[in-house]
């Protein structure tokens, strides 16, 4: 965080005014020595960021196909080399080859396109159920959670709520993206399963953050803002619970309401 200085209005009047405000900066996701992306982000937890984007994406199945990660401070930005294990860098050199496009437009052509929709895992098998007070707390305690949020009111957090549990990890990132997929790296490094909790998320629900869930084993996700009409259908056509709009006591679901029972939550780890 960076403290600046503002002028602040209010009712009262005008008076210059400190505030915290977060750090952004570019991060480079290379893979044997060759960058694949390029995110603002936060400038912390980036062995979780490496791990999570890597399983979210589809670039490894598991932690065990990555030999190393290193990460290096470049000044104007943070570049962390991961170094896949031989059968993941094979298939991950086939894939750069046929995303390749004709002209320099990074995502292009239908190969993209098709990996952008990409299939989703199916977690319609989970039988973990909430109840609505589980959802309510879950973002309540989300918000416990949210130290750099707390400082600036400018950053998203992403969260796992286990039954019985709470909140057992968070981070928060500038990016909606990069605080799931850190999450998802810091669950795979604790050996958390997916299976047994809900990913919580501050933002809106986009048809990323849906495939991310899954990649997680999820199967809720629940979010303080709306979804978008394809984040819905690919949450029903993945047998994911999609709860949004959490206000207070209030909660829209639009998928696989089932999940959602009066009774008390069962867990299932």
């Amino acid at each position: 965080m960076t403290s600046t200085t503002r002028i602040a209005r209010r009712a009262a009047g005008t008076s210059a005014a400190a505030r915290m405000v977060p750090e952004e900066t570019p991060i480079a996701l290379s893979y044997a020595g060759t960058t694949h992306a390029v995110m603002m982000g936060s400038p912390a937890d980036f062995e979780d960021f490496a791990l999570g984007f890597s399983l979210t994406e589809g670039i490894i199945s598991s932690p065990e196909e990555i030999e190393s990660i290193e990460v290096e401070d470049l000044g104007a930005g943070i570049d962390i080399q991961i170094k896949l294990k031989d059968t993941a860098n094979t298939r991950f050199q086939a894939r750069r080859r046929r995303l390749a496009g004709p002209v320099g437009c990074g995502l292009c052509g239908i190969e993209s396109i098709e990996e952008a929709m990409r299939l989703v895992d199916d977690v319609g098998q989970s039988t973990l159920t909430l109840s609505p007070s589980d959802i309510v707390r879950s973002v309540k305690l989300l918000s416990k959670h949210q130290p750099l949020h707390a400082e600036t009111g400018a950053v998203h957090a992403a969260g796992f709520y286990v039954p019985g549990k709470g909140v057992v990890a968070a981070r928060e990132d500038v990016g909606r993206h990069n605080a799931l997929d850190k999450l998802a790296g810091a669950l795979a490094r604790a050996g958390v399963d997916g299976a047994s909790g809900a990913v919580v998320v501050t933002s809106r629900v986009s048809v990323e953050m849906v495939q991310k869930t899954a990649a997680v084993g999820a199967s809720f996700i629940i979010a303080v803002s709306a979804p978008t009409a394809l984040a819905i259908r690919t949450a029903e056509g993945a047998g994911m619970t999609l709860v949004a709009l959490v206000r207070g006591d209030e909660f829209d679901i639009f998928t696989h309401p089932d999940r959602v029972t009066d009774g008390a939550a069962k867990n299932v780890a």
